[in-house]
């Protein structure tokens, strides 16, 4: 095998790329950021807002609680060496848009429950 001009060895067939400096870092903040964000209202959720516990408020609590699930799970494929692989950060990417997208349904659905709760 022969080196590049820049001295590092080329891509071989079956390999992938490397994710370029400052993708990872970035994700991990945006998991985090996301994941404090949605602990923060799960406390508020569970234990501070007022009204009683319907079908609707727990669906919307369950939610909230796969979101932080997927937001985990996303941040722990996030930090392993193996996310230096394209392939495995655009899987990593995928996982923190589900989360973010079952984050989204869960507070839409929270908010419609707590409209209904908060109404005269």
């Amino acid at each position: 095998m022969t080196s590049n001009v820049d001295g590092k060895a080329p891509l071989t067939e079956g390999r992938s790329a490397s994710v370029p400096e400052g993708y990872r870092s970035g994700i991990i903040t945006a998991i985090t950021v996301l994941l404090g964000f949605s602990l923060s209202f799960l406390r508020y959720w569970g234990f501070e807002a007022a009204g009683d516990w319907t079908l609707r408020s727990a669906v919307s609590t369950g939610m909230l609680v796969l979101a932080i699930a997927l937001q985990i799970f996303a941040l722990f494929r996030s930090l392993r060496i193996e996310d230096s692989d394209a392939a495995e950060y655009r899987k990593t990417v995928t996982w923190f848009t589900a989360s973010a997208v079952v984050l989204l349904l869960g507070l839409l659905l929270a908010g419609l429950e707590y409209s209904d709760t908060a109404a005269p």
